[in-house]
């Protein structure tokens, strides 16, 4: 490779928080409905999605869907920065060389593994997150973290990691339908053009515009985002759970229900005991609860992640 040719790790940094950032903000919205639904508090609450969007707005204003959007957002420069670092690192010990064109099965292994190292950034942002959607009551991410370290230190923060990778494993998936998406719209296309723009970033091949169309690079973005919650989907009902059922003091009504209902322990205090305890009192259902907002949220939110992507990485190289 060139020097022209060789990745520029700064563009594809910038590129990949502004992807991050504009996924959040269009995304977000739907988050907030998801944490509803999978929190045992406003479980029963609300009828349909629709209806929690509405509800939502009417009770707690617009600013409501976006409650605790200040914590992942202050983090996505770094977890953006670890998701591709990482994911590169883990496909580039696979491959014999660089100009080696990875098989899907190292992309998904490769994904894998970038999700278990952003479980590090992940799990205390989404915890201070989940905390803000399931409380009524105005609250700021500085008081909820503060809250959390107070009566539990740094390790109160890790609440829930063990849910948390095994929910984030769905980078595997995530970035194998993304290639195996483009591979498949592309393979009508001569040989050169193979691959998009973002699989050349993720996979350190020359940067090579316009390889992919828009409509392929937003279709395979969409799928991704699908395939990557559709299989560990029960584990973000777990980690929720966990991460927002720990007696928070700044919803104390939702701690005494619980007291009452359990009696003084919480059955929701690790992932085994959860996914057990869940079932037994809901059923299967409810490691599906909130799904379809979350899948309705997948095509917008991964579709603005690559475009965005695309459009920084061609403007600044």
């Amino acid at each position: 490779m060139t020097a022209k040719q060789e990745l520029n790790p700064t563009v594809d940094f910038i590129a990949g928080t502004m992807g991050g950032a504009a996924s959040l903000v269009v995304g977000f919205p739907f988050d907030t409905v998801k944490v509803r639904f999978q929190s045992p508090e406003f479980a029963q609450r609300y009828s349909s999605t629709t209806n929690a969007f509405t509800t939502i707005v009417r009770e707690e204003k617009f600013v409501g869907l976006f409650k605790g959007i200040t914590s992942p957002l202050a983090a996505v420069a770094l977890m953006n920065g670890l998701v591709f670092a990482s994911y590169r690192f883990f496909l580039k010990v696979q491959l014999n060389d660089n100009s080696e064109i990875p098989t899907l099965s190292q992309i998904a292994l490769a994904g894998t593994g970038c999700g278990v190292i952003s479980s590090v950034i992940t799990t205390p942002t989404e915890l201070i997150k989940i905390r803000q959607q399931s409380l009524t009551i105005p609250t700021s991410a500085k008081q909820v973290a503060w809250d959390i370290f107070k009566r539990s230190g740094v390790r109160g923060l890790y609440r829930g990691v063990t849910s948390t990778i095994l929910r984030d494993s769905g980078y595997g998936a995530y970035f194998w339908a993304y290639e195996a998406t483009c591979r498949y719209l592309n393979s009508r296309v001569p040989s050169s053009a193979h691959s998009s723009e973002t699989s050349l970033v993720v996979h350190e091949f020359d940067h090579q515009p316009n390889v992919s169309s828009w409509s392929t690079l937003l279709t395979a973005g969409a799928v991704a985002g699908i395939a990557g919650w559709i299989f560990t989907f029960p584990f973000d009902v777990v980690k929720t759970r966990i991460q927002g059922t720990h007696g928070a003091r700044l919803s104390s009504s939702y701690s005494s229900r619980l007291a009452a209902t359990y009696g003084p322990t919480n059955p929701y205090h690790s992932t085994w005991s959860t996914i057990v305890n869940s079932y037994r009192s809901e059923g299967i259902p409810v490691f599906f609860r909130g799904l379809s907002p979350t899948l309705i949220r997948a095509i917008p939110v991964n579709m603005a992640t690559f475009a965005t992507f695309e459009l920084i990485v061609h403007a600044l190289s």
